[in-house]
């Protein structure tokens, strides 16, 4: 039964793009391959689809994975510093099924993370096709599947399945932020985004304007000063600053323990007053915390309070100056909104980064357009319509990614459970258009 029905499938794909692709005068035009998926389509080989594969492996269902770049993690791989460590503790980023090796640090290193992600790979046998860019994703009423199309090196692929699952995830885009007279700055200084920033040694020496003060801002700035630099921190916005340890654990284990017994009000008042009695009063180093507690503003704007891993003691000491907000670039100098003008050989943009499911999927009841992110808040943003699927979208970093591969596995063994259609390998034909 399987058999007829892929068949029919592929006999249907192929009729409708020979239909679809003539051209005028008999011109042929370039393979294009069709590749009709039992089971279901992952879009991205982050730490987010690598859970949902394990998960879908674990129940017997194979999947395919979609990833543009040439390996997995690609984000972590190539686009992270050297010094960078998991903000929070190992147990809280594991991965469904498989823990961090013992012998792991409480805050894993950038390598012992990616160590564990090639591993968890290994392990479940996931090998994404790389080099694969999804350029669009919709679905077809009268198939009632997704089509997913892609361009590699091979040329262009469409993916036809019934589960579609969205796991390019938060970051998939750096935020660059565009200033007056920016290009006057680059013509003879560098402004890089923290996407191709790796280490405070290439900027020995210099005077470095960091834009941002998130986590990667704040250890930015900390890295740049243990290589000699002379860095400074632009810092618009009130910033939650809290320490990433307290009462000899971590912070964010200590407020989800807080969490199951007291209200989230409650908890942040208590983080507050011990973050001041660790860390002082940090408005008096130019940073003025929101109103809203850190947790709460959390759960309401996803902006996740900095775990301080030594910045603030630098900037106590001068060693890192705050800066308000930038007005305008000029050739070598910044002017900030105060009116104070200030040379700099850098600039550094630690802008965060952002989803780019709007630019490839077709749809309009799931995700936003806006931010790219589902419309439904967590815990229900996981699953849409049709087959559709989220995960890395929960804005509760790996833990929050793990809790809806699990979700959307189990969601598609039942699904599976009431259908004819097994899950068992892909089968792949080539379609051509002839001249007629």
């Amino acid at each position: 039964m399987d058999f007829c029905w892929k068949r029919e499938m592929e006999g249907k794909l192929a009729h409708d793009y020979l239909s679809s692709t003539k051209r005028h005068h008999g011109m042929m035009t370039s393979p294009r391959r069709v590749c009709v998926v039992t089971g279901p389509v992952i879009v991205g080989a982050g730490p987010s689809g690598l859970a949902t594969a394990a998960c879908l492996k674990e129940r017997n269902i194979t999947s395919v994975i979609l990833e543009r770049s040439n390996c997995i993690a690609s984000l972590w791989q190539l686009k992270t510093y050297d010094r960078l460590h998991l903000h929070l503790p190992k147990q809280f980023c594991e991965l469904p099924l498989v823990p961090f090796p013992d012998h792991f640090p409480t805050y894993p290193t950038k390598q012992q993370f990616i160590e564990y992600l090639e591993d968890y790979a290994r392990r479940f046998d996931i090998r994404p096709e790389f080099g694969q860019t999804v350029e669009s994703a919709e679905f077809d009423e009268n198939l009632g599947m997704w089509r997913v199309t892609s361009v590699g090196e091979e040329g262009t692929t469409e993916y036809v399945c019934r589960w579609l699952v969205a796991a390019t995830g938060e970051n998939a885009e750096p935020v660059v932020p565009r200033f007056e007279g920016m290009e006057k700055f680059e013509a003879t200084g560098v402004v890089k985004h923290t996407s191709q920033y790796k280490t405070g040694g290439d900027f020995a020496g210099k005077k470095v304007l960091v834009v941002g003060c998130g986590n990667s801002g704040m250890e930015v700035c900390l890295d740049l000063c243990n290589f000699g630099a002379q860095p400074s921190l632009v810092v618009r916005d009130a910033v939650h600053v809290l320490p990433r340890e307290m009462l000899g654990t971590s912070t964010f284990g200590l407020s989800m323990l807080l969490l199951k017994w007291l209200p989230i009000q409650l908890v942040d008042s208590f983080l507050l007053v011990v973050s001041r009695f660790i860390l002082g009063d940090t408005t008096l180093l130019g940073l003025n915390r929101p109103r809203i507690g850190p947790l709460e503003l959390k759960n309401l704007t996803g902006k996740t309070p900095v775990l301080d891993v030594g910045t603030l003691a630098k900037i106590s000491t001068g060693d890192i100056k705050v800066c308000s907000g930038i007005r305008r670039l000029k050739q070598h100098e910044v002017e900030f909104d105060n009116g104070r003008t200030e040379r700099f050989d850098a600039i550094i943009l630690a802008t965060g980064y952002k989803s780019n499911v709007p630019s490839w999927l077709k749809e309009n009841k799931m995700f936003s357009k806006k931010d790219g992110f589902p419309m439904q808040e967590f815990p229900e943003g996981w699953r849409g319509e049709c087959g559709l699927y989220a995960v890395g979208f929960t804005k509760r970093g790996i833990f929050g990614a793990s809790m809806d591969a699990r979700r959307i596995a189990q969601d598609i063994y039942e699904s599976s459970r009431k259908s004819d259609q097994p899950h068992r390998h892909i089968q792949v034909f080539m379609a051509r258009t002839s001249s007629l």
